[in-house]
């Protein structure tokens, strides 16, 4: 499984009609409206490298609303059981 996290610039005054027709699009397995930057944080969840090519360039940056994205290749997760081990001092 191949995930990529897209940052979304989004038409201000459409951020949730975008958010939700970018949640509807096959491979996207959630889609978040965050502070700052960005407007909307896409996660994509795919079997292999063209298909990220098919849901973010061909289905997701033609979405009504939706002015540029980033998009993220992770390489590696990290849970939170491995993130608490990875930063543990051994004090018990």
């Amino acid at each position: 499984m191949i995930t990529a996290i897209v940052f979304v610039h989004a038409d201000v005054a459409r951020i949730p009609e975008v958010a939700e027709a970018i949640a509807a699009l096959e491979g996207v397995s959630e889609v978040y409206s965050v502070t700052g930057e960005i407007d909307l944080i896409a996660l994509i969840r795919v079997r292999s490298h063209d298909e990220i090519a098919a849901v973010v360039a061909d289905r997701l940056n033609k979405v009504p609303g939706v002015v540029s994205t980033q998009t993220h290749i992770a390489f590696r997760a990290y849970s939170r059981h491995d993130l608490e081990t990875a930063f543990s001092l051994g004090l018990d």
